[in-house]
């Protein structure tokens, strides 16, 4: 049986809701160069500008965006894992940490009728799941409004389809426009229920970008979605070229033989998310 202080995860969650913040993956930025090399005119000049200003906030240590987001977060607790505390309290106290000592934008107000902000960016968005073995797997997803506003989730039908989930995530993404902040990821959650798509879809946000899915009927999906949805035109930030989305991750889940649930959870291109084991 380990054993982990709950100081350990409020230290980590807090680093790492600055690195989300401020340092691009690898696999992204490289994503982001490639697609730049496939753009010409105005939208090849915006790609430059976004990678541009990605680096900068790397090197310098600052956001990439000033919608720090609120703060998501994804839990694998090992069976043989014993936290000697109060798991919740502290991550949420590790979300105050990060987004104070790392000067971060504080975005969530304490109800969404009264609209007061809580003034440390708490209470982070928390998932957790139980799994094999004895490591505590954290992933801090940062997600801001302009691209959270994007998404959406919607109850087809099966006479739907596959015609009707492409057409529901291209209606989508096109209505989006440029307000997510394109080239986008693209996660799209299929199955289960109302809140397990929406889920799922948001999970498939934290694999690698350039990840294929093991699932042969996802896979094809996630192909197809991609050629579509970059024949949009809709283009980085909006303003027309070849790169809408720099993936689309395609996630199933077991449904109701009556049911088609399908959620698009948009993420912008800078794809923020990072992750410590313990």
């Amino acid at each position: 049986m380990k054993n982990i202080e709950p100081s350990v995860i409020t230290e980590n969650v807090a680093r790492l809701c600055i690195e989300a913040a401020t340092y691009i993956e690898n696999d992204v930025l490289s994503c982001l160069r490639r697609a730049m090399e496939r753009e010409e005119g105005l939208s090849k000049e915006i790609m430059q500008q976004i990678i541009e200003n990605d680096e900068l906030a790397t090197r310098e240590h600052v956001p990439m965006c000033q919608d720090t987001g609120i703060t998501v977060v994804f839990v694998e607790i090992g069976y043989d894992v014993h936290i000697n505390g109060d798991l919740y309290d502290a991550i949420n106290k590790g979300i105050s940490k990060g987004y104070t000592e790392g000067y971060l934008r504080k975005s969530v107000v304490k109800s969404p009728l009264n609209r007061v902000n809580t003034k440390d960016n708490t209470p982070g968005i928390i998932h957790v799941k139980f799994v094999k073995g004895d490591n505590l797997k954290i992933t801090i997803c940062p997600k801001g409004a302009g691209s959270e506003n994007m998404s959406k989730v919607k109850m087809l039908v099966p006479a739907d389809g596959i015609d009707g989930i492409k057409k529901f995530v291209l209606e989508t993404v096109t209505e989006a426009g440029g307000r997510p902040c394109p080239p986008l990821v693209v996660g799209v959650g299929i199955g289960g229920d109302t809140e397990k798509a929406a889920l799922i879809a948001k999970e498939s946000l934290l694999r690698p970008i350039d990840d294929e899915s093991d699932d042969p009927d996802a896979n094809k999906l996630e192909k197809e979605l991609y050629e579509m949805l970059n024949k949009s035109g809709v283009g980085p930030m909006g303003l027309g070229g070849k790169t809408t989305a720099l993936a689309v991750k395609v996630n199933l889940y077991p449904c109701h033989i009556a049911s088609l649930p399908v959620a698009v959870n948009i993420q912008c291109h800078a794809s923020r998310h990072k992750v410590v084991i313990l």
